[in-house]
């Protein structure tokens, strides 16, 4: 099956974006933890920021690992830690062309996507909070869900194509 090229470069760049926005999630939740009076280029005013966001309790395991497994379970992790994993899976599985990747590719998109929903939730609803650096998070995952079901589409449109040149032969 061949990728179009568009698809590599738009996946490479949202993901680079998504893994620069984890990293940042990441380096903010660790200062913050370190140093209480630590302010954070994302925190605008009460209203808007992320610091809050990320060091709250839905910041580690999504808010409900510490509940399921405890406190010092190795799952219950800053979110971010999540985020970088998923966006290199993305780019690792985005350089493969087989059949398999393409649906591990749309199946941990949908995954992200739940996660995206849950967490903006809780950030609207729950938290009363709007930050910035998460509603990215949760467009690039969209927008990763759009490229993914993209790749599904040429996937069958190529065993379509084998499908019928066998069957003319």
């Amino acid at each position: 099956m061949a990728v179009p090229g568009w698809e590599r470069g738009a996946r490479l760049l949202l993901c680079a974006l998504g893994l620069a926005l984890s990293v940042y999630a990441f380096h903010v939740e660790t200062s913050k933890e370190r140093d209480a009076s630590y302010r954070a280029a994302c925190d605008i005013n009460s209203a808007v920021s992320c610091s809050r966001v990320f060091t709250s309790r839905w910041g580690c395991g999504f808010g409900l690992v510490a509940g399921l497994l405890g406190p010092h379970s190795v799952f219950n992790q800053p979110n971010s830690i999540f985020g970088i994993a998923f966006y290199i899976l993305q780019i690792f599985l985005g350089f493969s062309s087989s059949g398999l990747a393409a649906i591990t590719l749309l199946g941990s998109s949908m995954v992200s996507i739940v996660g995206s929903l849950y967490l903006a939730y809780i950030l609207f609803s729950v938290l009363h909070d709007f930050c910035v650096v998460c509603v990215s998070t949760y467009v690039l995952n969209f927008a990763l869900l759009f490229l993914n079901y993209k790749r599904l589409g040429y996937l069958n449109q190529f065993w379509q194509r084998r499908t019928t040149k066998a069957k003319q032969k």
